[in-house]
């Protein structure tokens, strides 16, 4: 059947999806303004949600308004519209992933220092690369049913300090306060799982704040003399 306006009836649509589209839309708008707002989830999670919502917001603009599927050729179109969309994925996944890496692990400053430090290289044509030529003690902050022991570490330059978790809950231990993370050293986040703890140099002096990413809760600080 054709319309006044020429279309295909099957093409157009009904009133009944229009109104479907439209509430949809409400919902998959409604949601993620909810979840930014009320800070229920952040980071990673909060930005992969918020792209899932875009992406679903963006299938009920073309098939429930544009109406994907019911021309000439439908299989085709939506094949095709699939196949594109997988392509842009991609594309800005890669991209958000390799922005994410630069931007924790490129400060030529902090990288360096690491590189010297785990090769425990101390000088470099006579001048010295701010790693420690040996280590000294060693202090430990133990995670335990979400509790941070000791909340407060002093420590001097070159000792260690090494995060335990004796939780099932994996720990992303940053630096720094939530989410405005800090590279201490060259290292950001530390994955800390139950029995593997995670040790690093204290090579760099002054007070530091850490916490767990997905549990700022959990925090304390350590503080580096010379």
């Amino acid at each position: 059947m054709i319309n006044k306006n020429g279309q295909p009836e099957s093409e157009r649509g009904t009133t009944l999806s229009d109104i479907i589209g439209f509430l949809l839309s409400l919902v998959f708008t409604a949601i993620p303004y909810y979840l930014v707002v009320n800070k229920v989830i952040s980071g990673a999670t909060l930005l992969a949600t918020i792209l899932g919502f875009a992406f679903l917001q963006m299938a009920i603009q073309i098939f429930f308004f544009l109406h994907l599927g019911r021309g000439p050729k439908p299989l085709y179109n939506v094949v095709f519209f699939f196949s594109t969309m997988g392509i842009i994925l991609v594309v800005i996944g890669g991209s958000i992933f390799i922005i994410n890496s630069l931007q924790y692990n490129m400060s030529p400053r902090d990288v360096t220092k690491k590189l010297a430090q785990d090769e425990s290289i101390y000088q470099v044509g006579g001048e010295k690369t701010g790693a420690c030529q040996v280590t000294l003690t060693n202090h430990k902050v133990t995670i335990s049913n979400g509790k941070v022991s000791p909340r407060q570490t002093q420590a001097h330059l070159c000792d260690t300090l090494t995060f335990i978790n004796e939780d099932e809950t994996v720990r992303e231990m940053s630096f720094g306060t939530h989410p405005a993370h800090q590279a201490y050293s060259g290292n950001n986040d530390l994955k800390v799982i139950k029995n593997h703890p995670k040790t690093f140099t204290l090579n760099q002096a002054g007070t530091y704040l850490f916490h767990d990413h997905l549990n700022p809760a959990i925090n304390g600080e350590f503080a580096i003399t010379p």
